[in-house]
C-alpha cells in the first residue's frame, strides 16, 4: 500500500487550477523558495500520513478535478504516478505544483514518468523578486503553465 504524507486537502477552492478543485497538499519540499507562502510545507515529516486508497476516497467523494501541491510532490513522483493515474481513471483532471523547472523534469526519467496521467503543471520556482499577484495559478513570473498535451500557456 503506498503511502504519503499530506499537510491539508481543501476541497471545493478555485485557486490551484481552473474550476472548482480538490488540492491536495504534499509535506516536503527542498527548494526553499525565499518568500514561500508556505514555508511549513518543506517538513517531509509534517502532516498525516495516508494512503492513497483513502485520498481517492476524498477525490470520489468530492468530484472535482485535482491540484497536487505543497510542497512539492515530485519530491515523490512514484506517488504522484500512481495517485495521477487513479484520479484520471475517475475521469477527473491533475494539475501538479512544482518547483522543479521543465527542463529539469525532461531530464530525469523518474520526474517525466510521474506526469504521464497529468492535464498540466505550473512549474519553477517562486521567485520573491517577480512576485506578480496579477498572473492566475502563479506566484511569480518566471513560472509556467505548461498543458502536457499542448505546451505553455502563453499569459
Amino acid at each position: 500500500m503506498m503511502k504519503v504524507r499530506i499537510l491539508d486537502i481543501i476541497r471545493g477552492t478555485t485557486v490551484d487550477g481552473p474550476g472548482f478543485r480538490t488540492s491536495i497538499y504534499f509535506a516536503g519540499c527542498r527548494h526553499a523558495c525565499p518568500g514561500c507562502h508556505n514555508p511549513q510545507s518543506w517538513d517531509f515529516d509534517g502532516g498525516t500520513e495516508m494512503d492513497l486508497d483513502e485520498i481517492m476516497e476524498i477525490v470520489r467523494d468530492e468530484d472535482f478535478d485535482v491540484t497536487l501541491s505543497g510542497g512539492d510532490p515530485l519530491y515523490q513522483p512514484e506517488v504522484v504516478g500512481e495517485l495521477a493515474r487513479r484520479i484520471r481513471e475517475t475521469g477527473h483532471t491533475v494539475w501538479v505544483y512544482t518547483g522543479f523547472t521543465w527542463e529539469q523534469i525532461q531530464e530525469s526519467p523518474r520526474l517525466r514518468n510521474a506526469l504521464n496521467d497529468v492535464e498540466a503543471i505550473v512549474e519553477g520556482p517562486f521567485i520573491e523578486t517577480l512576485r506578480d499577484t496579477d498572473l492566475r495559478f502563479r506566484g511569480s513570473s518566471n513560472q509556467r503553465i505548461i498543458y502536457l498535451d499542448r505546451g505553455i500557456e502563453q499569459s
